[in-house]
């Protein structure tokens, strides 16, 4: 069975920084490109940041170019995003997926695989 666990969550204050953890089981994804998204309360799930198979090449929202960093190790078959200098609005649910269908990097509807997500909540 195919899964995908995020970790690393939590509360922290604006300017700080969190590291969140996507351990995949079930397969290898070491071949496949992953990304993070995010959904705060009422609002749509929106990119975060891709990254491709052997990690050369990321991609990363407007809102966060700059502060996160999204990363893999395939020996361990887990993705990060290191979020640094956290602001209120970057408040959300943050999931990650496995790219599984071709076409753009930001659209929700080429994922699959989601894990159950991690809440990350910066305080002002």
């Amino acid at each position: 069975q195919v899964q995908l666990v995020e970790s690393g969550g939590g509360l922290v204050q604006a300017g700080g920084s969190l590291r969140l953890s996507c351990a995949g089981t079930g397969r290898t994804f070491s071949t496949v490109g992953m990304g993070w998204f995010r959904q705060a309360p009422g609002k749509e799930r929106d990119f975060v940041a891709h990254i491709n198979w052997s990690g050369e090449s990321t991609t990363y929202a407007d809102s966060v170019k700059g502060r996160f960093t999204i990363s893999r190790d395939n020996a361990k078959n887990t993705v990060y995003l290191q979020m640094n200098s956290l602001k209120p609005e970057d408040t959300a649910v943050y999931y990650c997926a496995v790219r599984y269908y071709g076409g753009s990097y930001s659209r929700a509807t080429n994922y699959a695989y989601w894990g159950q997500g991690t809440q990350v909540t910066v305080s002002s």
